[in-house]
């Protein structure tokens, strides 16, 4: 095959462009007070508001925290953004297939990645796999890789469809894609697949869109300290 298969363990997130801030949920909230006025507090110290953002995050006020924006672009495998896609409250444009011909670039857990299910369907935990049953994995995985992708270009190169053709390919080719949140669904999505100790209704993400959720959360941790504070203490429920 005349193209290198590239295998990663990893996924790539970043913030691209944001209109998010403490302060846009301040005047958000006050305008049901004070009307236009509340735009004058867009100039003020948001610390100051800290705690009618606390309240409103405590008390479930959510609408204020939907006049911000957040654009990420996310590239990870397949198989993450069709669980990312569950959630609705949030615009997505993804790498299409259809026009693009797919890179040979395929998903591998790290040696960390725990693999064995243990329990019943609604009671079970993940745990560690002994060395063997990883290195079986990542054998299996990269075999059944390396025979998709040759299908796959054996195809194109034969003339069809690029649309056709890519129906040979795992949910494990990475993909890449632009998705648009404010901060009230962003914290949804974070409350569903994070997996946190201090969470009042626990989750269990699968670990691949948990990587994803944790490089997003650092990105709004530093947006809006305050509102991601207020999240914490509200038991990371989303408003």
């Amino acid at each position: 095959m005349g193209e290198e298969i590239i295998y990663r363990d990893d996924v790539t997130v970043e913030l691209v462009k944001s209109s998010a801030s403490d302060a846009d949920v301040i005047w958000a909230a006050r305008v049901s007070t004070v009307g236009e006025q509340s735009m004058d507090e867009i100039g003020q110290d948001p610390s100051r508001s800290a705690g009618l953002i606390n309240y409103l995050a405590r008390e479930r006020h959510g609408t204020p925290f939907e006049h911000t924006s957040m654009t990420f672009f996310v590239s990870a495998p397949i198989f993450v953004f069709r669980e990312f896609m569950r959630h609705r409250i949030a615009s997505y444009n993804e790498e299409s297939g259809r026009y693009r011909e797919l890179k040979p670039v395929f998903y591998i857990p790290s040696n960390s990645r725990k693999l064995l299910q243990v329990g019943k369907v609604g009671s079970y935990t993940f745990e560690d796999g002994s060395q063997e049953q990883f290195e079986l994995s990542i054998k299996a995985m990269k075999d059944a890789y390396i025979v998709a992708y040759d299908s796959y270009k054996k195809m194109l190169d034969a003339g069809i469809a690029r649309e056709v053709a890519r129906v040979v390919l795992p949910v494990a080719t990475y993909s890449s894609m632009y998705v648009t949140m404010n901060a009230r669904a962003l914290m949804n999505f974070l409350s569903l697949r994070i997996s946190h100790a201090g969470s009042h209704f626990p989750s269990y993400p699968q670990r691949e869109i948990e990587m994803v959720a944790e490089k997003m959360e650092a990105e709004f941790a530093k947006l809006m300290p305050l509102t991601h504070g207020a999240f914490e203490k509200s038991g990371r429920i989303a408003p």
